[in-house]
């Protein structure tokens, strides 16, 4: 599916909950109630967006519960399976000193303190530790740990992070 460029996919509609329009929304971010902090949310199907305002909601056992205005009755919702729920970058609270919102770091490019390029990060997968760099280049796949004694510098102006790590670590 082609997402708008300042949309950031959020998680997906899972199935409608009840008989009065809500949704079951399974998110794909850090806690299952971090909808409830943006005013406006974006459903997305087939490249087609649609505007949406949570007029209730509540989380339980990861699942985030939604009542949107305007989708009142379970076929309403059920039509909404396996849509997309998405979020303006914009949008995003200011991230902490040191901290960063993975959406930023893909596709950024990655040196080592050689100068050696390693590729691109191409996603990041959380482990029991630490986060996890996948940087990719035409042919090697790379997983260089998310942590300060690996990653030296993120500059997100010049679309780079320096790392010590090897080529042919």
């Amino acid at each position: 599916m082609t997402i708008a460029a300042n949309l950031v996919p959020m998680g997906y509609i899972a199935g409608p909950f009840g008989v009065k329009g809500w949704v079951k929304v399974k998110v794909s971010t850090e806690y299952s109630d971090s909808l409830d902090e943006y005013p406006e949310l974006f459903l997305g199907k087939d490249s087609s967006w649609k505007s949406v305002t949570i007029e209730s909601s509540f989380a339980r056992d990861g699942i985030f519960h939604a009542k949107f205005i305007g989708i009142d009755d379970r076929d309403a919702a059920f039509s909404l399976k396996g849509t997309t729920v998405a979020v303006p970058r914009e949008q995003f609270p200011e991230a902490e000193e040191d901290e960063y919102y993975w959406v930023d770091l893909i596709g950024l490019s990655v040196v080592n303190l050689e100068g050696e390029n390693l590729g691109l990060v191409t996603d990041l997968m959380e482990t029991g530790a630490n986060d996890v760099l996948i940087v990719k280049d035409d042919k090697t796949e790379r997983l260089i740990p998310f942590v300060a004694r690996h990653v030296i510098k993120v500059d997100l102006q010049q679309k780079q992070i320096t790392v010590d790590w090897g080529l042919d670590y």
